[in-house]
């Protein structure tokens, strides 16, 4: 049976393995308490494995993202008392010095063994390769081709690749989620179904998928959105009582009759549905939308007039 988001909202983060009390703290550090959260908690970036660059092809004085492994890590204190945390990693093709000034805890985070994304300027130190505080991504033993990475806190000792483990079991416990859209809808925007969404935001297999899930996420937000604001109209509209305006006098005639121009056909639609409003007994909440010179000063000085004579 297709499940609703509401459901997966009443659905814990303990419900999922390795996820107990104290890795249930460090995911609450990113307000993630349900499998509703984890799974609209969406990747920060994406590594395209495709196209990401060898070692070997690096050139000094650009900035360049490697996926390298870890060959080994060392600290040291230098003569001024600060920390530095030296990182040889390797990716096949070559190899590089990673250097971290007081930051200590790298040694830590960086075991032999460990992959991890480095995206940082390199530079040369010594006749040797390297590159100095760059940003560290660690992605685990992800192979695929589109690696998505998460927000992680080394605080918490949380990384990408432990949320991308638990988002692929929650995808996979959600299974099939219901469909609110109809059919024709997502025909006439070419949009992908919702379940699709969620798995091409996670988990795509290529770079198009990512976007094609993205555009359909959005449009979910950007259509809840909406309909609060409808909503809530509505219910403005329902206890409010507004002010009925007379339309049609003579002031408003005036107006146009001593204009240099003819008013366009949009003009006058929107005019008259503006005084459509004014002429009912519930507020009116309309917004006015068009481009520089589009003629809506006209259109805003003919609702006041009507606003005044009524």
């Amino acid at each position: 049976m297709a499940r609703r988001l509401s459901q997966l909202a009443q659905r814990p983060v303990t419900a999922l393995e390795g996820v107990g009390p104290e890795r249930a703290k460090a995911l609450a550090h990113f307000d993630l308490h349900t499998i509703l959260d984890l799974i609209t908690h969406y990747p920060r970036r994406y590594l395209d494995r495709t196209r990401e660059a060898r070692i070997e092809d690096l050139v000094v004085g650009d900035e360049a993202m490697v996926i390298a492994r870890v060959q080994r890590a060392n600290v040291r204190r230098t003569r001024t008392g600060k920390a530095l945390v030296t990182v040889d990693v390797a990716d096949g093709s070559g190899h590089l010095r990673i250097s971290f000034f007081n930051q200590q805890w790298r040694e830590r985070q960086l075991r032999p063994g460990t992959d991890a994304v480095f995206f940082g300027k390199l530079d040369v130190y010594q006749g040797r390769r390297q590159m100095t505080n760059p940003v560290v991504d660690l992605i685990g033993d992800k192979t695929g081709k589109i690696v998505p990475v998460y927000p992680q806190s080394e605080k918490v000792r949380l990384t990408s690749w432990d949320i991308s483990g638990w988002m692929a079991e929650s995808l996979q416990r959600a299974g099939e989620m219901v469909e609110p859209l109809p059919g024709w809808l997502l025909d006439r925007h070419d949009m992908v179904d919702r379940t699709a969404a969620f798995k091409g935001i996670h988990l795509p297999e290529s770079m198009g998928e990512k976007e094609e899930a993205r555009r359909r996420l959005v449009f979910d937000e950007l259509l809840r959105i909406q309909l609060a604001l409808v909503l809530r109209k509505r219910r403005i509209e329902a206890t409010s009582t507004g002010i009925a305006h007379a339309v049609g006098g003579r002031l408003v005639a005036r107006f146009y009759e001593d204009l240099p121009f003819e008013l366009t056909g949009d003009q006058r639609t929107v005019i008259a549905e503006i005084e459509t409003d004014l002429a009912r007994t519930v507020p009116m909440h309309r917004l006015l939308q068009g481009d520089v010179g589009a003629g809506k000063t006209v259109v805003a000085v003919a609702a006041l007039l009507t606003a005044v004579q009524g």
